[in-house]
């Protein structure tokens, strides 16, 4: 069996493709592994470069081309073809550090985890900024686990325990993440973390949640909340995670998505549909604990976009 498989949706990543595979081979080393390049049905040579990479390397790169819409539908696929005990999902404009490989597996192994959490730089063009991760070392860990709203590529899972647990990433969405990775630590208590900045995140301005012109996904932020909370309910942890999951809600609709809806004409309607879903779901947002540690301009800012 092989001891990972790392899972890259491929879509017109022309540019970064080849920098984002050659980290992950070096940082491979001894350890048997494979790297799952799905295709998303690239408009530019970002599949005759997976063919190239393939040829050279036959051993540990396998191509996948299916025309699959969407890093969701490419996730869900790559994981059905994993041989892997554990599986990385990382994104193609990204790349990792020389040791990530074998320090998340050693992790892993030792501790017999079913999730690993690591460090990650977030990578702008004139700075960079450290994403620490969450540490089960921490008083109420889970809990800021819920709130932190980490990227799928910042987690090392065991490929079993996801299979268990009948996890997948929602479909046709953008912010196909955002519905899942809160909710993962509801389902174990073996996590462990490497405090280490082990990703490198790369501010790439041509992804897709960098928007230049408007597009419906923006509202991809509803269901994805909707689909999260789903998760808890199924769970049955509203209850005790109710300000934390309150918490979720007002930073991603009134502070980051407002954004989004404030940017284009088209958009304005997301913040009648933000305060129609913090109705629904937490009419009491404003007494969030959370929110009240916030500083003053940031609470401002929010009261602000609930109104618009």
């Amino acid at each position: 069996m092989l001891k990972i498989s790392i899972i890259i949706p491929v879509y017109n990543a022309q540019k970064y493709l080849e920098r984002c595979v050659d980290s992950i081979l070096e940082a491979l080393g001894k350890n048997r592994g494979e790297i799952l390049l799905v295709d998303n049905d690239s408009k530019d040579d970002s599949l005759l470069i997976s063919q190239k990479l393939a040829k050279k390397y036959p051993k540990i790169i396998s191509i996948l081309q299916c025309h699959i819409k969407g890093a969701a539908a490419a996730r869900n696929y790559g994981v059905k073809k994993a041989k892997g005990e554990y599986v990385w999902f990382i994104d193609a404009d990204d790349y990792i550090a020389k040791t990530t490989i074998s320090k998340l597996i050693e992790k892993a192994d030792s501790e017999k985890a079913d999730m690993v959490m690591m460090g990650a730089e977030r990578l702008y063009s004139d700075h960079r900024d450290y994403l620490s991760p969450v540490s089960p070392n921490e008083k109420n860990y889970k809990s800021r686990f819920v709130r932190y709203g980490m990227g799928p590529w910042q987690v090392l899972i065991r490929k079993k325990w996801w299979e268990e647990c009948n996890f997948s990433f929602k479909e046709g969405i953008i912010h196909e993440d955002m519905e899942l990775m809160s909710s993962l630590i509801l389902f174990t208590d073996k996590f462990a973390c490497i405090d280490e900045p082990l990703y490198f995140y790369c501010q790439n301005t041509d992804s897709v949640l960098h928007k230049r012109k408007f597009t419906p996904h923006i509202f991809d932020i509803f269901p994805a909340l909707e689909g999260l909370y789903e998760r808890f309910e199924k769970a049955k942890m509203v209850k005790q995670y109710q300000k934390e999951l309150e918490w979720f809600f007002i930073w991603n609709l009134l502070i980051d998505s407002a954004k989004d809806f404030a940017q284009f004409p088209e958009g304005r309607t997301g913040f009648a549909r933000s305060r129609k879903m913090l109705r629904e779901y937490f009419p009491d947002w404003r007494k969030n604990q959370f929110l009240k540690q916030k500083p003053l301009k940031l609470k401002i800012r929010v009261r602000l976009n609930y109104y618009k």
